[in-house]
């Protein structure tokens, strides 16, 4: 065969049979730009900067096109390393995870709540969580065992932020100040739900862990 035809061949074979994106790399950074975001919700939590908060807003929408750039790219794959089904749950868990950080800003700013120290550690949890989670990604390709620990970890950071939530809601719940009770409910339980979107994450990424071995 000449390298002509040799290069019609394989240009043909590409068409017919396209190369499956890197879906590790895809997920990775889009783990990465929830560790930014996330990062920056501790900055808040830490120092209460109204624009701390914005970045926080713009970032959500960088996260956004980055989610929308995901699914496209799912969606006009030939094949995938790993199952569909887990790389479309990862792309939407990890986008949740960022839009509860925003939610709970925004909701602080509109209510009128400040960070305190549940708020803070809730989110340092929250930064453990995701920060496991990009490592996870970035190893599945070649280090699935340590993929697998890393998604154990993010686990074990939504318990601890759980556990920290109903030590909040139980501290909350005293005297009578009952506007302030209902509007700090709110925010812990973004923050609690963020934590759960961040387990739901580390969850999928331990199923493509077993699927693979």
């Amino acid at each position: 065969m000449t390298e002509a035809t040799r290069s019609i061949v394989f240009r043909v074979l590409d068409r017919i049979f396209p190369k499956a994106p890197d879906f590790h790399r895809l997920l990775t950074e889009q783990a990465l730009q929830v560790v930014h975001t996330v990062s920056l919700l501790v900055d808040f939590m830490e120092h209460a900067d109204p624009a701390i908060a914005k970045q926080i807003k713009a970032d959500e929408h960088a996260a956004d096109r980055l989610k929308i750039h995901n699914l496209h790219t799912l969606n006009e794959a030939f094949s995938t390393p790993f199952d569909r089904e887990d790389i479309y749950r990862a792309i939407m868990d990890l986008d949740e995870v960022v839009n509860y950080c925003k939610s709970t800003v925004n909701e602080m700013d509109v209510l009128g709540v400040g960070p305190d120290m549940y708020t803070t550690e809730m989110a340092r949890l929250l930064l453990q969580g995701v920060k496991a989670l990009a490592t996870g990604f970035s190893l599945l390709a070649s280090q699935p065992v340590r993929s697998a620990d890393s998604a154990d970890t993010g686990r074990k950071a939504e318990r601890r932020v759980e556990k920290l939530y109903r030590k909040a809601l139980a501290d909350l719940f005293q005297g009578d100040d009952y506007l302030n009770m209902f509007k700090r409910r709110e925010i812990y339980r973004h923050l609690s739900n963020a934590a759960d979107r961040m387990a739901h994450c580390a969850n999928t990424l331990h199923d493509i862990v077993v699927k693979a071995c």
